[in-house]
């Protein structure tokens, strides 16, 4: 295995992280079927095969696969020197019955965090997001609770992810820890891809003016950006598409087949796969540190790595950027 995985320094953290970062919520996942999408031989599978490229960015939450991908993960690191990889797991949304077992409020940040260095087996966490804003709990409380975590050791440093662009939220939030002697957001995780460009207005610029590094997920739209959707068959049998309306409804525009046509002309003048073009796309972004990719398997890992080794031209950038700007 010829390609290995360059590092970046992670913002401000001072930590150095892969170029490409393995995102786990597919672990333990089960579809509408009961399926379970990566079990725990397949998810040490795709962990040793990231691993040999080098990449030692690692992305899970605390809700994904009801906690088992962080066990999965747990178990895996359990072997190994723990010291050589970067974690990162998320709060927010609920893990129980418990009407308190969800949000930002003190309890149950302190709660998760025991769960979830439980669960990675593990004395503390390198990175932990706010998974999503919570409307009932006091930003300088938020802010106040993350902190001691970090105070305590058991969190080296704080990330917010959004599926909104919403800039005014981190300022707020940081200006207050600055102000207060706390410790700020330092990684942003904003949904960011060839279609989806609307961090660049507001987001973005605030991410420079505070020094968060950016770790965008859905690098290819929910696989929007794969290659598996034309127009002439834009819910092929078996895909996301076919059984999710949002999908539906939020990537399959004509809009978004404007971009994949230019994105597919590429492709045949290349050679380079058009999830590869689009991965390629968005690691030349100036702000970008580390894609997160979901695979399912070993191959479509090795797919995706793919991406680091391609050599797009001033030209290629420049069809790409026109052909999706204003998404």
């Amino acid at each position: 295995m010829t390609t290995q995985l360059s590092t970046l320094y992670l913002g401000k953290t001072g930590l150095s992280v892969s170029e490409i970062a393995l995102g786990t919520w597919r672990f333990g996942h089960e579809n509408d079927i009961g399926e379970t999408q990566v079990n725990q031989d397949r998810a040490s599978a795709l962990l040793d095969r990231y691993a040999s490229y080098g990449g030692n960015f690692i992305d899970t939450a605390n809700v994904y696969g009801g906690g088992l991908s962080e066990s999965y993960i747990g178990s895996w690191l359990n072997e190994r020197d723990r010291s050589k990889y970067v974690l990162a797991s998320k709060i927010y949304w609920p893990t129980g019955a418990d009407p308190n077992a969800s949000g930002l409020h003190r309890r149950n940040i302190r709660d998760q965090i025991e769960a979830i260095l439980r669960r990675l087996k593990t004395t503390y966490l390198d990175i932990l997001y706010v998974h999503r804003w919570d409307e009932h709990t006091a930003v300088e409380s938020v802010m106040r609770s993350l902190s001691g975590l970090v105070d305590d050791g058991k969190v080296d440093h704080l990330g917010t992810s959004t599926s909104l662009p919403d800039a005014w939220r981190v300022a707020r939030a940081n200006e207050y820890a600055q102000t207060a002697g706390l410790e700020p957001f330092r990684v942003a995780q904003p949904q960011y891809n060839l279609v989806t460009r609307q961090v660049e207005n507001n987001y973005l610029p605030m991410c420079k003016a505070y020094d968060l590094a950016v770790v965008p997920w859905s690098p290819l739209a929910g696989g929007f950006l794969t290659g598996k959707y034309t127009r002439a068959d834009p819910i092929p049998s078996g895909s996301r598409a076919a059984g999710d309306e949002y999908f539906s409804d939020r990537y399959l525009t004509q809009k978004n087949f404007d971009v994949l046509e230019v994105v597919e002309n590429i492709s045949n003048e290349t050679g380079y796969s058009i999830l590869n073009l689009s991965l390629g796309w968005l690691l030349q972004q100036e702000q970008v540190v580390s894609p997160i990719i979901g695979p399912r398997t070993p191959q479509q890992l090795d797919q995706d790595i793919e991406c680091v080794n391609l050599n797009l031209t001033e030209n290629h950038l420049a069809k790409l950027n026109a052909a999706s700007s204003g998404h």
